[in-house]
């Protein structure tokens, strides 16, 4: 079977969508781990989706995996967020979709994403001590930069108190 695999903004519609979404993922961060999310503002997602930080995978037309992306991540990034990277949160896969690697089209759909923006890097967080999202990161070509303790300001309510891991690519500016 083939799959037809693009990448959309997210739109208004999609937001009631995207909540059944980070519900599948809290009940599956249940199963894996000892930390899940613990909800979002509606008004977070709202305002992603109205910049164009809300995206969607469709797999033949229906909604895979979901994620947002932002241009700055102070409270985690620190003296880094200076940088010109897009910050990858938030990626969360139907269960009907999994096995489809997503981070890993996300990753190449961020690549061609940052060279247009002229972005510098791919960055992205997991909870510092998730040992098996720390090595699937590793696999899928994220450099492990280490653990922090964000600044827990304005963040989701699961970030405080919190270590974090941290990733990134750097963007090879050369095309192949």
């Amino acid at each position: 079977m083939n799959l037809r695999t693009t990448f959309e903004p997210s739109t208004k519609q999609d937001i009631d969508k995207i909540f059944e979404f980070y519900d599948l993922a809290i009940a599956y961060q249940k199963t894996k781990f000892h930390k899940q999310w613990q909800g979002f503002e509606r008004s977070l997602v709202t305002k992603e989706i109205a910049e164009n930080r809300q995206w969607k995978v469709l797999i033949n037309g229906e909604i895979g995996c979901i994620f947002a992306i932002t241009f700055e991540d102070e409270s985690i990034w620190k003296e880094k967020n200076v940088d010109q990277a897009v910050y990858f949160h938030r990626i969360v896969t139907h269960p009907k979709f999994r096995g489809q690697h997503f981070v890993e089209k996300i990753i190449k759909w961020g690549m061609l994403f940052a060279k247009e923006k002229k972005l510098d890097f791919l960055r992205m967080d997991t909870w510092g001590d998730n040992e098996s999202l720390i090595e699937y990161y590793q696999k899928c070509g994220f450099n492990f930069l280490g653990v922090i303790t964000p600044e827990y300001k304005g963040l989701p309510k699961h970030y405080d108190g919190i270590t974090l891991s941290l990733f990134q690519i750097e963007i090879q500016k050369k095309l192949p």
